[in-house]
């Protein structure tokens, strides 16, 4: 039996795959026509479909022991409905295919569930699994169907009477790593430019976490033992001490070491950060209404805030241990 990875080509579902290759496991890759070359790379069986379709699911899912959920809408220009039908469709699919075939679910959601900026003020260490969900901005389509998404992983994993399903949901923060066409990208094309801009002091540590060490605790989940019910489990912070986690300088600086740039930072006063996205916001705010709305702000927060989120569960109750540090995963990363 085997693994089905959705999302498979993308940056968290291509690294599940490669884990699951060095393993010696041949997954099997749900997604479209044009990735497919890209999943036989990393040795998995492509099925060739829609995650919003459920005979695709049928295909897809027959006899797998688990299945890994990662696919998603993330930054895209798509309405409500369309974030709708594949976040919180697509997963509602997932779940029947679990029931259906006896496999485990892994669900990949994100700590978006929680909420943009008030997580921030609980400081290091103060956003637990336990935490409760702060509300959501309207236009904030990905969190709000992630969250639902995520809460109908949960109520379907403890609903009597619908067949034992073992469910678990892995939170990450902001995601870097090889193959991000977001973060990562943007980030060493800012730093190529030669100038990297230090918001505020710089001390503090940015909430963000390796692909590779994302991937690391799905395999952790796909190892622990099944059980009925629902389990959710932060993934947000590179190996812990030693060496002690990158400040928001130590990590630029990292990055443009890795490319072979020099470290040269521009102090730039956060009231002027403050205004320039909140001028931002607003245009996107016109030329696409009803989207976008508090990202702004959520910028902020994760630039200058600590991060806020408790990885204690996982490695207390997976002994989960990542398994790169940050300056091996940025060097992976550029490389």
């Amino acid at each position: 039996m085997t693994v089905l990875v959705t999302g498979a080509a993308g940056l968290v579902g291509t690294h599940v795959l490669e884990a699951l290759r060095v393993r010696g496991e041949r997954p099997r890759a749900l997604v479209r026509q044009h990735a497919r070359a890209l999943v036989e790379t990393f040795g998995a069986e492509p099925v060739i479909g829609d995650v919003t379709d459920g005979v695709t699911w049928d295909r897809a899912a027959r006899g797998v022991r688990a299945i890994v959920h990662a696919a998603a809408l993330v930054v895209t220009r798509d309405s409500f409905e369309e974030f709708t039908r594949v976040n919180v469709g697509g997963t509602r699919l997932a779940i029947e295919a679990a029931r259906h075939n006896g496999a485990r679910l892994i669900h990949v959601s994100s700590v978006a569930v929680y909420g943009r900026t008030e997580v921030y003020d609980a400081g290091r260490d103060g956003v637990s699994e336990d935490h409760p969900f702060q509300p959501l901005p309207g236009a904030d389509f990905y969190a709000r169907t992630k969250r639902a998404a995520e809460l109908l992983v949960q109520q379907e994993a403890g609903g009597a009477g619908r067949g034992v399903l073992s469910a678990i949901a892995i939170r990450p923060n902001v995601i870097y790593g090889e193959r991000d066409r977001l973060f990562t990208k943007r980030l060493i094309a800012t730093l190529k430019r030669g100038l990297i801009p230090q918001i505020g002091p710089g001390t503090n540590h940015l909430s963000c976490v390796y692909a590779g060490n994302v991937a690391s605790a799905i395999v952790a989940a796909l190892d622990a033992p099944a059980r009925p019910g629902f389990r959710a489990y932060n993934v947000t912070r590179d190996a812990p001490p030693p060496p002690p986690p990158l400040t928001q300088r130590e990590f630029f600086a990292a990055f443009a070491e890795a490319i072979g740039r020099p470290a040269r930072f521009i102090p730039v006063p956060v009231g002027l950060v403050r205004f320039g996205i909140g001028v931002w916001s607003t245009l996107l705010k016109t030329l696409f209404p009803g989207r976008y709305a508090g990202l702004g702000s959520a910028a902020v927060s994760f630039i200058l805030g600590e991060n806020p989120y408790s990885t204690d569960r996982i490695q207390r109750e997976l002994g989960w241990t990542p398994p790169y540090d940050t300056r091996t995963a940025i060097a992976r990363s550029v490389r």
